[in-house]
């Protein structure tokens, strides 16, 4: 109980010292945000005062001495070298200081101009600074690094006194497969402060992210491809294909427990008055396609094959919304009207449809409305969770006129 009451009593010391802090009310509104004390933030004081002194002057460094050797095996130096220019024009022409941040929160890499580079590095903001939440509190880089979502930071909202003349825009950058590597960061004097900062964040950890995924090794193996297009690949190398040997091989894929021959061939003909030779045939194609990997009797195969839709269900059923929305890229092999993959592309579709709607995250809405350019519900709920300020509005509504003009 006592802790209890020292907590709080501790949160409403920080309230008022962030009410010291906010600029005046019109000052608020020109940049979007509310006088009141957010919910994540003041959970996230309370989290970290248990660990965190907010007197403290600077990060802890890590317990690496050297980070060079750190920053030399991140699999987010070679695209943050390629993308530096654009990264280092950012920072000169706005006044703010770069980072990226390992997946502890541990600063690999900065950049800013003379000034602003000083001002960060007496607060450690430079390579082998912590500022994961356990060691440097209420931060941007550490909500973000702990809700694998972008966070910014104004102020008095850092937990740690001597951030309060700062502001932070942050968001996660994940590899291919979506695990989180670190965030990218901009950071500034909160004078500086500007609605269009997070967007900048935002556009440029998707330009890191396309380089990862552009030089991510192509998985050993198969790998199909059937959300919006069909392609297959061995080992990286295509296979070509008719469009039915794709049906076939996604429906394979989508049922672990495999097709005889009579059900396969309904799945894929219907009633349509097709022998039952035709089919044995295509598999006889795929068989030799595939190396042999499907089974006579009951068609499966005898390794699993890796598929872009088969991920998508996965990640549903796990209750991972982000990586769902991130690997759906479109119907299931939207230009087939072969009866069983007719009724898994709705089965996809509505699980994927309702999830996103029942969503209180934007982002959720904003990139599955990539994929469903005519699905009015959803570019709604997009702008129904918009801040009114949120740059992203423009395209949740340039999406939904669209929708209804169509």
């Amino acid at each position: 109980m006592a802790q209890r009451l020292t907590l709080s009593a501790q949160r409403a010391a920080l309230e008022r010292e962030w009410a010291q802090w906010v600029p005046d009310q019109a000052d608020t509104s020109a940049l979007g945000r509310s006088s009141a004390v957010r919910t994540e933030v003041a959970q996230s004081w309370l989290r970290s005062l248990r660990t965190v002194d907010p007197g403290r002057d600077h990060a802890p460094e890590s317990e690496t001495d050297d980070i060079g050797p750190r920053w030399q095996d991140s699999p987010l130096r070679g695209p943050v070298t390629e993308l530096q220019d654009q990264l280092h024009s950012v920072a000169d022409d706005a006044g703010y200081v770069a980072a990226v941040t390992d997946a502890s929160g541990t600063i690999l890499w900065t950049y800013g101009g003379p000034v602003m580079r000083r001002r960060a590095e007496q607060v450690n903001f430079a390579p082998g600074g912590r500022w994961d939440e356990a060691h440097m509190g209420t931060n941007a880089l550490s909500l973000a690094l702990r809700t694998d979502q972008p966070h910014t930071v104004f102020s008095a909202e850092h937990l740690v006194a001597a951030l309060h003349g700062w502001v932070c825009y942050c968001a996660p950058i994940r590899a291919a497969d979506g695990t989180l590597l670190g965030v990218l960061d901009l950071s500034t004097t909160w004078k500086r402060s500007h609605p269009l900062a997070m967007a900048t964040v935002r556009t440029m950890t998707t330009a890191i992210e396309s380089k990862l995924h552009a030089t991510a090794p192509a998985p050993a193996g198969m790998r199909l491809t059937c959300l919006g297009t069909g392609r297959l690949t061995r080992d990286g190398t295509p296979i070509r294909l008719r469009p039915r040997h794709f049906e076939i091989l996604t429906l394979l894929a989508l049922d672990d427990d495999g097709y005889n021959h009579e059900r396969l061939h309904y799945a894929v003909y219907g009633d349509r008055a097709v022998g039952a030779s035709t089919l044995k045939s295509e598999m006889s194609y795929l068989r030799r396609a595939t190396g042999g990997e499907i089974t006579s009797r009951v068609y499966r195969f005898t390794t699993p094959l890796s598929c872009d839709a088969v991920d998508v269900l996965r990640a549903l059923e796990s209750g991972d919304l982000d990586t769902a929305v991130r690997l759906y890229h479109g119907p299931l092999l939207p230009d087939s009207d072969t009866p069983g993959i007719s009724e898994w592309r709705d089965y996809l579709e509505v699980a994927m449809r309702n999830a996103v709607l029942a969503s209180p995250h934007p982002h959720h809405a904003l990139t599955y409305g990539e994929s469903a350019p005519d699905d009015i519900a959803v570019h709604e709920h997009a702008l129904t969770l918009l801040p009114p300020h949120d740059p992203r509005r423009a395209m949740a509504a340039a999406r939904l006129h669209s929708a209804l003009r169509a």
